[in-house]
């Protein structure tokens, strides 16, 4: 045959239409064989993909080709996380309309992952924003309604005055909305709720049973649950609250510093501040500030910590001559606890920063270890480690543990108008799922509002609630809500004139079930129960760890949602999860400062330093850090021209090779040129092999010893390749294949001279492609028809290594001349001390260090090392 320079253009494109044809990877449900089910975090459709989605998707397609190799029926489905603000900010900026701008972008990015050469099933794709999709969401939510999972109540949301819209956390940057700008308003507005929250101890519990999940993703998960175990009390009011109540109550799960208290904080919205706002204007105007900065927890907790002592004072519940001030605090959040807390700044950093602005008492009641009592202060960080009681009475010398324990029995013996001061009390961090958004491009929520009736669900014969195509963004905010007509319909319970509700499913709610709709994307129903339980949980998961949270917690609780409602029957959808690193590229900048693209670069050598230049100017370019790749800092490569140029198998060994697949890959034009040339070597070399043996030649009965180094070499890799793949090692499996082409190489320059030689490397080049074939499928499919294969290797079996092969009988002595390192002996296993001693005094560095002479000593540790005293 010819060895011509491999075509990867002409080759990738022929193989992929032959796949396609022949249907190769449509998966069928009813196939008897073991199922394994694959995916990797479906892509918004931008318009383009990019390096990352090169990297995530090249190592979903080698799991995936592996499992059909080793004999499962695998699914392996794509789809597109399609709705959301970025298609209505499209159709405001350029006049389009959102729904022709996302499909437009999904026809884009379809096409360039074909290119890819993606074993997926395509017959299963769907975008979220199919009406076919979104109406099974809106029956999973009126499930979900008369189930009990789902509300409506009034929320603090952030609210973009000038685009009239609810603002994620995220969108908040610097107390202003990301796109207009304006000052961002908190607003008191009714939305719908998932009652998340109910699942919180059967969420946190289940986390240590997702043993295939990376840790730090599972600590994340549990630190956003939150549980902690405290003591509710109640602390009596000097005089009444304003609001008329008698005590106010806080949640503490530091009790044992409650003689550390320096004064109580209420959160900006609790009730006792918001009635005391309404005659004091100093405290009003305080609340508008705070209620301008993000809702997030984040954006809390970096604001500088403020207050306004209210003039309320409440008495301490250990010691009733302690009077203690109530201020409030912008650091407290209305959501968590009760809204209100004790402060004790010793131990707590806000607190302690809050004491220093307004000079209150800062009183330590943990000791250090080793440290004085008489002369421990607190300085500019309070003190949060362990250590023992002291300043705090009865307490004094106990353990922060038994301190917890004493003042809770304490507590809960004493009465307070008839109920007791404190009970101990478990609480959350994670808050119930606010889903409700202003914006048109979303899954409308199918509930109506009659004046007679209230809030009715739709009917299920009703659905969809279809989104209207007549919509405009002349004016800012949601356009359902000024639709002449959408509005407009019939309560499904009286049947009077009633409006729909206008807002849109946060698009979380798509992406937290669409891994069961891919089992039976065309069913009538949500799911088809059947094939739901059969396929998942997902048995691989991939994505960024950017979706550690929210994510993934949403997705478990809908399982668990699903559940109830008789979709499927399990609680867990992703056995194993799998974070893949960001791909990153060094960054350029020109002398005035802007940013450059590698693509406008050109870098050469000057006495061994790196130099950039402009290409089209010449100007001097300055080489930056290397970052995340990224549009606003153009260090971005665009997939498409790497793999018109060489190929997307080029793009996916790189991808594979160059590092541990949760780290972060650095892209370099080296790196991808070093790729392309092991992918013409490769090519060479089974080229030769083709030309020079034949098909199921030579006899496994003529193997001498340099063929039975080749098998050896075959085998060990064939089985340490297995292994790496098994537990997603790609950047090891590719090692190993690097040096097994090596082997295979020299005994090929050395000449195929005997039947049990031809065998070997016939063999091995089987081996080679077999194993390159999840990787690298389009030179593989190229190889394997080179070598007269009957079949497709995307067809193949993996195969399977000989266990005898796998054990070596030879072993390897380090050899020691004055207890220094000059070479090694290759010997049987079997070999005596004497055999050893007389192959080593026979070698040539030996004899000539021993310059005739007879050793002083000769030390062999057998199957270890041989150290020779001259």
């Amino acid at each position: 045959m010819a060895t011509e320079r491999y075509n990867a253009r002409e080759v990738e494109a022929r193989w992929q239409k032959t796949w396609n044809d022949k249907d190769v990877f449509v998966t069928d449900n009813d196939d008897p064989r073991e199922k394994y089910y694959v995916l990797e975090m479906f892509p918004y459709p931008s318009g383009r993909i990019h390096m990352g989605h090169v990297r995530n998707y090249a190592m979903g397609d080698v799991v995936a080709r592996f499992k059909r190799a080793k004999g499962f029926n695998v699914l392996h489905p794509m789809g597109w996380d399609a709705f959301g603000m970025p298609a209505e900010n499209a159709a405001m900026q350029n006049k389009v309309h959102p729904k022709d701008w996302t499909y437009d972008n999904i026809a884009a990015m379809r096409e360039q992952l074909k290119i890819m050469g993606l074993s997926l099933d395509w017959s299963r794709e769907f975008a979220t924003c199919d009406v076919s999709y979104y109406t099974q969401q809106q029956r999973l939510f009126l499930k979900f309604l008369e189930s009990g999972l789902v509300y409506r109540k009034n929320a603090k949301v952030n609210w973009d005055p000038v685009d009239m819209t609810v603002l994620a956390n995220e969108q908040v940057i610097d107390g202003r909305g990301w796109r207009s700008g304006a000052l961002v308003e908190q607003r008191e507005l009714t939305q719908w709720f998932f009652k998340i929250s109910d699942y919180s101890e059967d969420l946190l519990e289940a986390i240590d049973t997702l043993d295939r999940w990376p840790d730090k993703v599972r600590l994340m998960q549990k630190n956003w649950i939150g549980r902690s175990e405290g003591l509710r009390v109640r602390f009596e009011f000097v005089s009444t609250a304003p609001t008329g109540d008698k005590t106010l109550e806080i949640f503490t799960t530091r009790p044992d510093t409650l003689f550390g208290a320096s004064f109580m904080g209420l959160s900006p919205d609790h009730p006792i501040s918001v009635k005391l706002a309404e005659t004091n204007p100093d405290l009003k105007e305080f609340i508008d500030e705070c209620r301008r900065v993000g809702t997030s927890e984040e954006a809390i907790e970096k604001a500088e910590k403020k207050g306004i002592d209210t003039g309320l004072r409440v008495k301490h519940p250990l010691d009733a001559s302690i009077e203690l001030p109530v201020y409030v605090a912008n650091f407290i959040l209305m959501d968590y606890g009760t809204g209100a807390i004790f402060a004790c700044p010793a131990h707590d950093q806000r607190d302690l920063d809050f004491a220093r602005k307004y000079d209150l008492p800062v009183k330590p009641v943990v000791l250090p270890k080793d440290a004085d009592p008489a002369s421990f202060e607190i300085g500019d960080e309070a003190f949060t480690d362990d250590g023992t009681i002291f300043n705090s009475g009865f307490l004094d010398g106990m353990t922060i543990g038994d301190a917890k324990n004493a003042v809770a029995e304490k507590l809960e013996a004493i009465q307070v108008d008839g109920t007791a001061q404190a009970e101990r009390q478990v609480n959350y961090r994670l808050r119930d799922w606010g889903i409700s958004r202003q914006r048109y491009w979303g899954c409308p929520i199918p509930v109506i509002h009659c004046d007679e009736c209230g809030v009715v669900p739709e009917k299920d014969e009703n659905l969809p609630v279809e989104l209207p195509d007549d919509i405009n963004f002349d004016k800012p905010g949601n356009p359902l809500d000024r639709h002449p007509t959408w509005r407009d319909t019939t309560c499904p319970n009286c049947g009077k004139p009633a409006k729909r509700e206008t807002d849109t499913m946060d698009t979380f709610v798509d992406s937290s079930w669409y891994f069961a709709r891919f089992t039976a994307p065309g069913h009538d129903q949500p799911t088809d129960p059947s094939a739901a339980n059969g396929w998942l949980p997902v048995d691989q998961y991939i994505g960024g760890i950017e979706h550690a949270i929210l994510h993934l917690l949403y997705s478990r609780f809908f399982t668990r949602a699903m559940q109830k409602v008789g979709a499927l029957d399990l609680k867990e959808p992703f056995k194993g999860l799998f974070t893949q690193g960001m791909v990153t590229h060094e960054t350029y900048k020109s002398a005035d400062g802007q940013w450059l693209s590698p693509a406008d670069i050109q870098i050469s050598e000057d006495n061994g330093n790196r130099v950039a230049i402009e290409a089209a100017t010449g100007a001097a370019v300055s080489i930056g850090s290397i970052e995340k790749m990224s549009k606003s800092k153009k260090n971005t490569v665009d997939p498409t021209d790497i793999i018109d140029t060489y190929g997307a198998d080029t793009a996916r060994w790189f991808m594979l090779s160059d590092s541990p697949p949760e780290r972060d890959v650095i892209w370099t034009e080296d790196g991808v040129q070093g790729a392309w040339r092991f992918v013409q070597r490769v090519w060479r070399l089974i080229s030769e092999i083709a030309e020079n043996t034949e098909p199921r030649s030579g006899s496994l009965q003529d193997i001498d010893d340099k063929g039975l180094e080749v098998r050896r070499a075959a085998h060990k890799t064939l089985a340490a390749v297995s292994k790496d793949l098994e537990s997603l090692g790609f950047n090891r499996a590719v090692a190993k294949l690097y040096e097994l082409v090596n082997t295979i190489s020299k005994a090929v320059s050395e000449g195929i001279d005997s039947s049990g030689k031809e065998y070997a490397v016939r063999e091995a080049a089987d081996f080679l492609v077999q194993m390159m074939a999840p990787m690298m499928p389009h030179l593989a499919e190229e190889c394997w028809s080179a070598l007269e294969h009957d079949n497709l290797i995307s067809e193949a079996s993996w195969p399977k290594a000989d266990d005898s092969l796998l054990v070596d009988d030879t072993v390897i002595y380090p050899i020691q001349i004055n207890g220094k390192r000059r070479g090694e002996l290759t010997i049987s296993k079997e070999a005596s001390k004497e055999a050893v001693e007389a192959a080593t005094l026979a070698l040539d560095f030996v004899q000539k260090a021993l310059d005739g002479n007879s050793p002083k000593k000769l030390i062999v540790v057998p199957q270890r090392i041989v150290n020779v005293v001259v």
